[in-house]
This record gives structure tokens, C-alpha cells and sequence, in this order.
């Protein structure tokens, strides 16, 4: 005898609805549980991060390793939500405290003559690399050859590029430090001092009686420290730009740990070895392949390469090397290459570079370095 089923199809129908729905609300409830527990462990993991960031001394120093990163960028403002608005004052004083101290010794330092018969290029460049960096040192085997070169056009600065083109150079760094408000500048207002062929080119001193500099005197003996216009007119100055700090004086180091180092960054440093050969050290940051060095790192790159005085130069988005008219290295700023106030550039015969003085005649404090500018 054949049984039939009690069950209709509206019946069987309803039960699969119950089904699904109570495997939806499982589905449902198991979702709200992984939520709940997600938080709670993003809670607990927060709290150990906040203690530890807080309250124990590695913690300390990883939050003014990162604050001291945030204030050589555009976004200084940020470090003020990791170690408050208060200690970022402070710690901002302590450093153009201490930048002013490390130019402060006499530099004894001398170099040997060149000789009138060189075998070496005239530029060299070698990859350098250390712990989450890479870059390039330039050497530049007779000093001489290096000159200071200033923007064409009255208004904005140029790139590097544009100046090794323009002039026919060889290789180029970017140098001084300009007026950038809001990192939005043109590039055309220097900060501090601009000397180029032994002249005074910009003066934004104003009743700063001293300044630091980074540049060469008229015997290519590399000049850096703090000094008044008197002691560089005296001394020779020949080549120079206003920048900090000098991070190597009579062969020693200047910073003392890398907690000294001002944060991780791209950064453009000068030296000189005793044989007179100047060197520039290009390092990328911001970047997969390169987050950034901190000047100790600078500074112990330039010591094993046999530096005796050493300072840094403008860096972040700024920092660009140029040879044989190629960008060598990769430049921080989305944008490529920045327009910049000045570069230190090589050249077979810098005496028949002509470098007119694009700010002669115009009042420092009217020059505007936020105006926007068609490019």
C-alpha cells in the first residue's frame, strides 16, 4: 500500500521560510558576535598601544620619532595630536636651539691643493643605501667647480633641471631653504642669505646680526657654521646659501644618536673630505623603496665616506640630484621636482657662467612666496 505525504505544498513551502529565516538570524547573530569580539580586541589591542605609546620609554621615543618625521613635512600641524601642542613648541625651540650650538665651533679643518693634473672625473656617482633608505652620493673631485645658480624669472623659482639645462652644467643639487607657506610656494623668496661669485645676491637677514650657512670659499674650501657678513666677507666666501645644521665640524659628528637625528626624511646633505673633494648625499624618502634617513644616518653615511665637515641642506620634496640632464634619483613631491630659489651646480668652466641677480632691486619683505603663479 502506497502512503502519501500529510504535507501540502503551502506547508513544505512555509517550513523552508522558517528555515531560512532562522538561518538568516544564525547567519545574522554570528556576524553581530564577530563584530562585537572585533571591537572588544581593537579595544584591548588600543589600550596596550596607548599604555605602551604613553607610559613606557620605547613607546616615548617611538612618538617624538614620529613627531620629529610629521614637522619636516607639510603636515607639522599633525604632530601636535602625538605628543600635544605644548611639547611640540618645545621640541621645535629645542631643535633651532641646539642647530645653533652645532654651528658654533671653529672649523680648523684644511684641504690639499688641486692638482693641476686630475685623472679622476670631475663628478662621480655611487648608490649609498642603510636601514629603510637608499640614495646617491655625488662627489664632486674638484671644488671649484661648484657654483651657486639662482632662477631666471623674476616671481618664481626654477627646478634643477631647468637650471643644469639652462646653463649648461653638469650635475646639480637643490641647496637653500625658501619661504613656503602651507608647502605652496613659488619658490622665488630665499630664506636667510644667497652669495654667488663672491656677491651678496638676496638678504633676508633683517636684524639677524648672524646666520648659518652652507657653501665654499674662493679656494673651494666648503664653509659652514654660524657667522656675521664680516666673518664671511674675511673668510672668502665665495659660494653660499643659509641652511642647518652642520652635522660634521674637524671630523667629528655632531649628532649624537638617532634619536637626535630630527625624524625621518628625504634629505639632501654637503661635505667635503680633506683632499678637497665636495660631496653631496641625495637621500629618497616618502617612498616604498626609501622611507627616509634622519641626520645621524647623514652623518655616519658622510663619516665612513671621509668627510670632515658636513652640513644639511633643504631636503624633503625639495631633494633632487641631476646629471648629464637626467633627475637621478626619485624626488618626494607628487608633483615631481619643485621650483627652488637655488642649487649648487658643477661645471667644466664655472667662470664663463653668467648667473645674473634676479633679486636685485626688490624689498625682501615684499616679495610674496605664496603667490600663485602660471607655470
Amino acid at each position: 500500500m502506497k502512503l502519501e505525504s500529510n504535507a501540502t505544498p503551502a506547508t513544505a513551502t512555509v517550513t523552508g521560510s522558517r528555515k531560512d529565516r532562522m538561518r538568516k538570524r544564525r547567519k545574522r547573530n554570528a556576524f553581530v558576535r564577530f563584530v562585537r569580539r572585533l571591537f572588544i580586541a581593537l579595544c584591548l589591542i588600543g589600550t596596550a598601544a596607548a599604555v605602551w605609546a604613553f607610559f613606557t620609554p620605547s613607546g616615548t621615543q617611538f612618538r617624538y620619532l614620529v613627531a620629529d618625521t610629521l614637522i619636516t613635512t607639510q603636515h607639522r600641524h599633525w604632530a601636535k595630536y602625538v605628543i600635544g601642542e605644548e611639547e611640540l613648541k618645545r621640541r621645535v625651540e629645542a631643535y633651532n636651539h641646539r642647530f645653533e650650538e652645532m654651528g658654533q665651533e671653529e672649523d680648523l679643518h684644511e684641504i690639499a691643493p688641486v692638482p693641476e693634473v686630475e685623472h679622476k672625473e670631475l663628478v662621480e656617482i655611487k648608490p649609498v643605501s642603510g636601514n629603510g633608505y637608499k640614495g646617491y652620493l655625488m662627489i664632486v673631485n674638484d671644488p671649484t667647480k661648484i657654483r651657486i645658480v639662482v632662477p631666471n624669472r623674476v616671481g618664481m623659482g626654477e627646478k634643477v633641471s631647468s637650471m643644469v639645462s639652462r646653463t649648461g652644467a653638469i650635475a646639480g643639487v637643490n641647496a637653500g631653504g625658501f619661504a613656503d607657506p602651507e608647502w605652496k610656494g613659488n619658490g622665488f623668496k630665499p630664506i636667510g642669505l644667497v652669495i654667488a661669485n663672491g656677491k651678496i645676491y638676496y638678504n633676508g637677514l633683517g636684524s639677524k646680526k648672524k646666520v648659518q650657512i652652507v657653501g665654499i670659499d674662493r679656494n673651494g674650501k666648503m664653509v659652514a657654521g654660524n657667522y656675521t657678513l664680516d666673518e664671511m666677507e674675511e673668510m672668502g666666501v665665495k659660494e653660499a646659501v643659509s641652511f642647518s645644521p652642520r652635522i660634521i665640524v674637524n671630523g667629528k659628528g655632531l649628532v649624537k644618536n638617532a634619536d637626535d637625528g630630527w625624524g625621518i626624511a628625504p634629505r639632501t646633505v654637503m661635505g667635503q673630505r680633506e683632499d678637497g673633494a665636495i660631496m653631496f648625499l641625495v637621500i629618497d624618502g616618502r617612498q616604498t623603496h626609501s622611507v627616509g634617513a634622519n641626520l645621524y644616518d647623514c652623518q655616519q653615511v658622510m663619516l665612513d665616506n671621509g668627510a670632515v665637515i658636513a652640513a644639511n641642506l633643504d631636503g624633503g620634496s625639495s631633494t633632487v640630484l641631476v646629471k648629464d640632464n637626467e633627475i637621478v634619483n626619485s624626488p618626494a613631491s607628487k608633483y615631481g621636482e619643485r621650483y627652488l630659489p637655488t642649487a649648487f651646480l658643477v661645471f667644466d668652466d664655472p667662470d664663463a657662467v653668467d648667473v645674473p641677480n634676479i633679486w636685485e632691486g626688490l624689498d625682501p619683505s615684499k616679495i610674496d612666496p605664496g603667490k600663485k603663479i602660471k607655470r
